[in-house]
This record gives C-alpha cells, structure tokens and sequence, in this order.
C-alpha cells in the first residue's frame, strides 16, 4: 500500500509540474497574457505541498521496508534456531546416592 501510495503522489506531483510548466511555457513565450493574481496561482503552493507530501511517502515506504526486512530476518532465523540441537549442556547421570549415616561408630 505504501508504494501505491507514493506511486499516486508522484502521479500528482507530475501532473501539477507539467500544468505549471505549460503555464509558463506560454507566458515566456508571449502566447498568453499574464493573470494579474499571479502566473502560476494556486499551482506552485499545490506543487509544494505534493513535493513534502511525495517526500513523506518516501520516508514511510523505507520505514515499511526496513519493518519487513526485520520481520523477514526473524522469521527465517527461527525455524533455523528450532533445527539446530540445545545450546544447553547434556545432563550427567547423577552418582548413585550414598546413604545417609544417622550416627557415627567408633
């Protein structure tokens, strides 16, 4: 999901680049008359916020990837960890009890 997200933010951000650049395209070139708000209006704040927005995704997919790697590095450590014998010492069989002397002879 991450990186759809970030697919369509990137999808955006373009769109809204190439909107701008047409714009200034045909203002540089004389082939449009400059609106008195401004050439680009609303569209460079939108190109803005879409570049942190894009950044953001990035962040988070690293984040996601580094989350599943992780968990993928665990979950193959383990069924290794089940197949390899005890680290724990082997038992000695214990020596037979002595038996207990309740009073001494002389």
């Amino acid at each position: 999901m991450a990186s759809f997200h970030l697919d369509h933010l990137n999808e955006q951000l373009a769109s809204q680049a190439q909107q701008a650049a047409g714009n200034l395209t045909r203002v540089a070139a004389g082939k449009s008359t400059i609106n008195p708000l401004g050439v680009l209006q609303n569209s460079a704040t939108q190109i803005d916020i879409l570049a942190a927005r894009r950044a953001d995704a990035v962040e988070r997919l690293k984040e996601v990837i580094r989350a599943y790697r992780h968990v993928a590095a665990l979950a193959d450590a383990a069924p290794r960890q089940a197949q390899q014998p005890s680290a724990a010492p082997a038992r000695r069989p214990s020596a037979p009890a002595s038996p207990v002397r309740t009073a001494r002879s002389w």
